[in-house]
């Protein structure tokens, strides 16, 4: 009988619960009792035969043909980078009694986290769904394994596990949540999104779209009089913006792009926002593309309208990597007078943490800017600001913030000198770069600049 105890507690999936040990802890600590104390002996022994009478029944509850808790994992058709992306576990407990329950869902290594548990109990014959969100920060292939559940009955002195063997690959693309989410800024006129500046239509596009009456705010130069005369009541024309208009995205890979931030790279900022212009584009009818570069150009992706454009970026971009050089600006502008004929609005997505290195590079972005709309598109250091506007009490911090609102300047001073010469620029903290992005390309588009 011994043996076959042995046997059961060295099976892989039998654990010892916390009462297994205050339970067989008490039974000792009685049988030490007995020897100052000889009448606690035979108490000790019944306490022993009870103690192991509770262990085998527990046993059989938990492993008895009867317990059946199938499982299911559901996951959504790809996971959005850098997105709370929603995961659900669906169990059905087919025993007859209670069971507590302890779920560990073997997660992808890319997530790193090993504090992943889902405690409950579930009633005899009852059903539930559990939910739980996870934020992927790498574009990938991620790999789910298996789902492990625990189980105990109310004695709780064992506790079983069940292995359900659910291996499920799925692939992280770039933000769809947020493309979807920003994409309504495209349908609606002006836009009443947190965030979203209202940008006041000038009517200076060149596509005439209808005659309607005079509102209050309205440009006067657009006053239709032969419209009014024949109407005698003030009449305007209103255009629409100009259609099939290029828009790129360009992306720097570089080194410099590297740089982290809540969990994600600059670059893959860039990416998610890339993806949101050009879908936010394509809705405006406009004509989306793409192209990286870092030491060489990278990604090409020509401007195009349609669904099928939107797709192929959304592959391109999930395929892009980062490159440990630094990026050869000389080799955009060749690549630019090579790929973009047509006048073309630029997003340039890149890093400058000095002036110096914006300066090495301004004359080849002046050039670029006589030929297209360029829109230079750089990160503010979170860290470094956050530092320069905290109180400084001793000598050492006096000087660190100094030196961190050089830093702050410096940036300022890019933006300055970047506009000075008539190139726009836009610096933005990295979760402000959707809305910033957005909200410039409607700016440029309802001044008729493109």
């Amino acid at each position: 009988m011994w043996k076959k105890i042995i046997r059961v507690f060295t099976l892989q999936d039998v654990f010892l619960g916390d009462r297994f040990f205050w339970l067989f802890g008490g039974v000792t600590a009685l049988f030490i009792a007995s020897f100052p104390f000889p009448f606690l002996f035979a108490i000790a022994k019944a306490t022993l035969v009870a103690a192991i009478a509770l262990v085998f029944v527990d046993a059989f509850l938990l492993f008895n043909k009867g317990v059946q808790l199938p499982c299911e994992r559901v996951l959504p058709r790809q996971l959005s980078l850098g997105d709370e992306n929603t995961v659900l576990l669906k169990l059905h407990n087919q025993y007859g009694l209670n069971l507590g329950i302890t779920i560990i869902d073997e997660l992808p290594v890319e997530f790193q986290k090993r504090d992943f548990e889902i405690k409950d109990d579930l009633k005899a014959n009852e059903q539930k769904t559990y939910q739980y969100k996870l934020r992927p920060t790498i574009r990938g292939e991620y790999t789910f394994h298996n789902v492990n559940l625990y189980l105990h009955t109310t004695l709780s002195i064992l506790e079983r596990r069940i292995k359900h063997r659910i291996t499920q690959k799925i692939l992280v693309y770039p933000s769809i949540m947020q493309m979807n989410r920003f994409s309504l800024m495209a349908i609606a006129r002006i836009s009443t999104m947190r965030g979203v500046k209202k940008v006041r239509r000038l009517g200076a596009s060149y596509e005439f779209a209808q005659i309607r009456n005079y509102v209050k705010g309205d440009d006067y130069r657009s006053i239709n009089w032969k419209a009014t005369s024949r109407r005698n009541d003030l009449m305007i024309n209103q255009f629409e913006d100009e259609r099939s208009q290029q828009i790129f995205s360009v992306i720097d890979k570089g080194r410099s792009m590297q740089m982290p931030f809540n969990g994600m790279s600059l670059l893959d900022y860039a990416v998610n926002t890339s993806l949101v212009i050009s879908s936010v584009a394509l809705q405006k009818h406009d004509k989306a593309g793409l192209m990286t570069f870092s030491d060489k150009i990278g990604a090409t992706v020509k401007a195009e309208e349609g669904s099928k454009q939107l797709n192929l970026i959304i592959e391109t971009l999930y395929k892009e990597q980062p490159r440990n050089f630094e990026a050869n600006y000389e080799l955009l502008y060749t690549a630019t007078k090579q790929f973009i004929r047509r006048r073309s609005l630029i997003f340039l997505y890149t890093n400058f943490e000095s002036y110096s290195a914006m300066a090495r590079v301004l004359p080849l972005l002046r050039r670029i800017n006589i030929a297209h709309l360029l829109v230079v598109v750089f990160f503010e250091n979170t860290e470094i600001v956050d530092y320069s506007n905290q109180e400084a009490h001793t000598t050492e911090e006096i000087y660190y913030k100094t030196i961190a609102s050089k830093f702050v300047e410096e940036k300022h001073r890019i933006v300055q000198e970047l506009r000075q010469y008539g190139i726009q620029a836009i610096l933005t903290r990295p979760e402000d770069l959707s809305v910033n992005s957005i909200n410039k390309y409607l700016e440029m588009k309802s001044r008729g600049m493109i």
